[in-house]
């Protein structure tokens, strides 16, 4: 028998946390790269916004902001000055009671000297010091203010004195903190007259470590720690009103009794101050709540809120060269708990795992951009959305098929409902005698040996497409696409067409123009990276005439046009000069020259298809000429049909090869 003890996980990143969904970074990254954003800003965006079920920066930072709100909000700085008055209260009450049962003149004349205190509890404190105390409790009671103070004081240095000053009235106690701040302070001023003081912080941490739980390695991480303590201090008495200041000023002067103490912390603050001048020693606050502080949490909580500020200022990334890895994962999750950190560290895995599954690389400029692997996922999503489409407007459904029908590729693979491929019977066979072995060996006697086909053996063979086609698609990318959110479905509408053709139709040539004041052949990284620019011209012209040089060049292949727009042509090229000339409205030389362009393109025997997006009557009737024209076809859509509109007119036109 053995015993095992269960509890909370703190080895690190949590071993059974869902992966990161690539996938879903990579569509949202492609959704901002499509949109006009570079790699680098969509992945930053996307680590600001968060992905499904985790927090962005922009979450985290505005949960940083709200808790230090809280803090504020709800607290107040008045805990120190609260609890001596209470103790002084208590003290002449219980002196006072004692009094009032003596019956000699000396008694009378204390209980005047009472009554004749003053309302400063500094005052009121100071006054008493040499007050013969005729009850035991009340002597008591104002010991302890000397007492509170010290380590109220010492707990704004040195995180968690308070408690270990609990029996602070031994004399050995308060000899140690006296000696330990003497040599603290003697070590301090050697270092910064720039001498080596490796020897001195060996012999302090050996003397006074225990006082240190942090145990920082050299003198260096000492003053660190403790500057932001001291820091932390002084903005917690900037925020006090003057009135607070000047009490506890001089309140700290009776600290244990004597103004030793607040003689040696003030050494040890200008110490820190000039080590450290870089840390804020002049902010303050302004707390507004009812839960009183003491000096040493009041401490506590200015470094709790300048923390605070320093993870809302590196979760907002806002600054010039800003990265996920400046935010300090501890620090998080101190201030906004594990679960926080845990959003964080996703985030980081995210952006890490993009670069190491080679989704991102450098361009030849240095530049982030989408690699060939992410531009192939990016098509697979947007052909997975248009086949949603086809299936919501046609019934239609996805197909696995290689090419339309034809010639086996030689790969095979598992039948799918609807599929019409002949069978792999070679494949078909082993797998259904290999399922029947397993069955056997697990133990399942029922078939006595013999070998019965299941659906799930079938496999089919995939074909290619005997014929090739050349295909150009000519896409509008003028700023009124940009300006009709129209931008974004025709660059998935180029990707799942892409997609299509690389995958399922390898023999098959796109091409992809991109047509505004004037035309260029692109990819389909160039056009997923193509930014909208505010330049009118919808120069068709010279689209098709590119269009013409692609199909020319593969004259064996069936030519299919594909165009897609939103405007009438109000550009054309220049037959003297080539270069592009606009005019709006249409003029008759560009209709002239595009009219004359359709005409060649129809005379390489192409079914041409006009995607018309938009309501535009003057679009529709000038298509419809064009269309009755070249023998071809328009068909008019929204944004939400244009993928399906383009991917099923090519697939139409292979049918109909």
């Amino acid at each position: 028998m053995s015993n095992s003890r269960y509890g909370r996980y703190t080895g690190g990143p949590d071993p059974l946390a869902p992966p990161v969904d690539l996938r879903e970074a990579l569509a949202e990254v492609g959704e901002q790269v499509m949109a006009g954003s570079s790699p680098r800003r969509a992945l930053s965006e996307l680590m600001r916004r968060g992905l499904r079920g985790r927090k962005g920066l922009d979450d985290l930072a505005a949960q940083a902001n709200r808790r230090r709100r809280e803090i504020l909000a709800e607290n107040n700085l008045g805990g120190t000055l609260k609890a001596v008055k209470d103790l002084l209260d208590e003290a002449v009450l219980e002196e006072r009671k004692e009094l009032a049962r003596a019956l000699d003149d000396e008694a009378r004349f204390q209980e005047m000297e009472l009554m004749a205190l003053d309302g400063s509890p500094a005052k009121a404190a100071a006054q008493l010091k040499n007050y013969r105390w005729r009850s035991q409790k009340a002597q008591e009671a104002y010991q302890k203010i000397g007492q509170l103070l010290g380590q109220e004081m010492l707990d704004q240095y040195f995180d968690g004195m308070k408690e270990q000053l609990q029996n602070a009235d031994d004399p050995a106690v308060r000899d140690h903190v006296r000696r330990m701040l003497a040599d603290l302070n003697a070590l301090l001023d050697k270092h910064g007259r720039g001498q080596d003081v490796a020897d001195e912080f060996a012999a302090f941490m050996a003397e006074h470590g225990a006082l240190f739980p942090e145990s920082p390695q050299n003198v260096e991480e000492l003053i660190d720690l403790m500057a932001k303590r001291a820091a932390a201090a002084r903005r917690f008495r900037n925020s006090l009103s003057p009135e607070q200041r000047a009490e506890l000023d001089a309140l700290a002067r009776q600290a244990f009794g004597t103004p030793e103490l607040d003689d040696a912390l003030s050494q040890l603050g200008s110490h820190l101050e000039n080590a450290r001048p870089g840390e804020d020693w002049h902010g303050s606050e302004q707390f507004d709540g009812e839960a009183p502080f003491g000096l040493g949490e009041g401490a506590r909580a200015m470094a709790d809120i300048a923390e605070l500020e320093q993870l809302a200022n590196a979760l907002s990334q806002g600054y010039e060269g800003a990265r996920v890895d400046d935010i300090d994962p501890d620090a998080l999750a101190r201030q906004l708990g594990d679960e926080a950190a845990a959003d964080l560290r996703a985030l980081s895995e995210l952006e890490q795992e993009l670069l190491d599954q080679g989704f991102l690389d450098r361009s030849p400029d240095g530049q982030w951009r989408l690699s060939p692997k992410a531009m192939r996922q990016l098509g697979q999503a947007a052909f997975r959305d248009v086949i949603g489409e086809l299936g919501a407007s046609q019934g239609a459904r996805e197909t696995r098929r290689a090419g339309a029908a034809g010639e086996p590729t030689g790969q095979s693979r598992p039948w799918e409902f609807g599929d019409l491929e002949p069978w792999d019977i070679p494949k078909t066979v082993t797998n259904a005698v290999l399922r029947t072995v397993g069955e056997a060996n697990a133990g399942d006697r029922r078939l006595g040996g013999r070998v019965r086909l299941h659906v799930d053996d079938v496999e089919v063979q995939e074909t290619e497409a005997r014929q090739q086609a050349a295909v150009a698609l000519l896409v509008d990318t003028s700023f009124s696409m940009v300006v009709e959110d129209r931008w974004l479905p025709m660059k998935r509408t180029a990707l799942a067409l892409n997609h299509l053709v690389s995958t399922r139709f390898r023999s098959d040539a796109l091409q992809i123009v991109g047509f505004g004041r004037s035309a260029q052949v692109l990819t389909a990284a160039e056009l997923t990276a193509l930014d909208g620019v505010y330049q009118q011209g919808t120069n068709l012209h010279h689209a098709l005439l590119l269009a013409l040089k692609h199909l020319r060049r593969h004259p064996n292949a069936q030519p299919v046009v594909l165009i897609v727009t939103d405007g009438e042509p109000t550009a054309h090229l220049d037959e003297s000069d080539g270069e592009s000339v606009f005019h709006y409205p249409t003029s008759r030389e560009t209709l002239r020259l595009t009219l004359a362009a359709f005409d060649q393109v129809a005379k390489t025997g192409a079914q041409s298809t006009i995607v018309r997006l938009g309501d535009d009557p003057g679009l529709a009737h000038f298509l419809d000429q064009v269309a009755r024209r070249v023998g071809g076809r328009v068909v008019a859509t929204d944004t939400d049909g244009l993928g399906a509109a383009v991917v099923s007119d090519y697939l139409r036109a292979k049918r109909k090869r």
